[in-house]
């Protein structure tokens, strides 16, 4: 996705520097070209010769050196920018930024460049928080700069709070989904996530072993490429995609209920969540306690509304997915779904198999459209998964513009 990309990315005195080492060696590895400009702060935590070994590429830092050839070495690198990112971006930096003030080559590039500025704050939270400093972040927001934003945790100060900078392979999510083509601007599209849980008791439940990855997969996709998200999930471990409509629940009637809120003004409705057919027909107030004299357990159960269904009925010229994780006969049961449901399309997989399960980062899947057409894919990234479905999605989007 990087290739021929050439991201300058400049690095400011932080102890955090040690952070934009890794963002450069990540960035190679994408096959981005990486142009470094270090301040003289930044020189005190770590060499030029790092950035250029990491980089292969001569590290800028002086704003007045001797001309060796004709090439004003700010403009160039302006120029040259397919976008300029600043980690960890201290608050000297920023506020120059957001005063007009060029007074290294950094500053002078910023001022310089037409490429999209992408800042990664890093410093002391009394800092971070300081009125001045979001004021100027604030400013620069709306003038179109874009932000990184800090993590809380424990700070080289040995504060605990917010201001640490983010970890390099979110910077490098950021960095990706800039170049990725917004063809999904301005779609509204509600996802469905993860697992549902049907308590027993104040300390049970009824669950499965979904673990969100292929919806928040999509999710993130879907954002990148500019739709507006609605991420309505059951419990999981996953930090959600920045940028979505984060919608948390925990039953699938309480899923039901969110789609329902959000269904009128969705375009898309993407059903990968896996919510648990029957419910326990009563839910006990008090922790069921194990019978000394019975070692038999008997609960009843009621069937959940079949979510997918019950918006297929409804749907209109919405575009409807749905996903059929199976463990036999997947072709036949996953065809049925499209009828039964109402769906454009269905994404099947067979979680028997090896590495196709719920939670492993591959999926091994088919996808069958409503004519019964059906196309098998290989294993591969949940990510690349989600990009199939949402090209999928885009084809029909433009069918039904026609």
């Amino acid at each position: 996705m990087l290739k021929d990309k050439t991201v300058v990315l400049g690095v400011t005195g932080g102890i955090a520097v040690y952070k934009s080492v890794d963002l450069v060696s990540r960035l190679k590895k994408e096959q981005a070209n990486v142009e470094v400009i270090m301040t003289d702060g930044a020189k005190e935590f770590v060499t030029p010769l790092t950035f250029q070994t990491m980089s292969n590429n001569v590290v800028h830092h002086k704003m007045f050196s001797e001309i060796t050839h004709y090439d004003v070495e700010h403009i160039s690198l302006a120029k040259k920018a397919d976008i300029l990112v600043i980690a960890p971006a201290t608050a000297n930096i920023i506020g120059k930024i957001a005063n007009g003030i060029s007074d290294d080559l950094l500053s002078t590039v910023v001022m310089a460049t037409k490429a999209q500025v992408v800042l990664v704050p890093a410093m002391n939270t009394v800092m971070y928080e300081n009125p001045i400093v979001q004021e100027n972040m604030s400013k620069l927001k709306k003038l179109g700069y874009e932000f990184v934003n800090p993590t809380s945790g424990l700070l080289a100060c040995g504060d605990v709070g917010s201001g640490k900078m983010s970890e390099p392979a979110e910077i490098l999510e950021y960095i990706k989904s800039y170049f990725v083509e917004k063809d999904l601007k301005g779609v509204n599209i509600t996802i469905t996530a993860g697992p549902t849980i049907e308590p027993l008791d104040p300390v049970r439940y009824l669950s499965n072993k979904s673990s969100g990855k292929m919806g928040y997969s999509i999710a993130k996709n879907a954002v990148d490429r500019g739709a507006v998200v609605n991420l309505i999930t059951g419990p999981t471990k996953l930090t959600p995609p920045e940028g979505v409509n984060l919608i948390r629940v925990d039953t699938t009637l309480e899923m039901k209920d969110a789609v329902e809120k959000y269904f009128e003004a969705t375009d898309v409705l993407i059903k990968s969540a896996a919510p648990s057919d029957y419910r326990p027909k009563n839910v006990a107030d008090k922790k069921i306690k194990k019978k000394i004299d019975d070692n038999e357990l008997t609960i009843d159960f009621i069937e959940n509304p079949d979510i997918a269904a019950y918006f297929g009925k409804k749907k209109a010229d919405k575009i409807m997915v749905g996903f059929a994780a199976e463990t036999n006969d997947l072709i036949e049961n996953a065809s049925k779904k499209i009828d039964k449901k109402n769906l454009d399309f269905i994404v099947a997989n067979d979680v028997t198999i090896k590495g196709a399960g719920f939670d492993g980062e591959t999926n091994l899947v088919t996808i069958i459209d409503r004519e019964k057409n059906r196309t098998d894919y290989p294993l591969m990234d949940k990510k690349d998964v989600a990009v199939i479905i949402l090209d999928k999605v885009k084809d029909i989007l433009k069918t039904k513009a026609r």
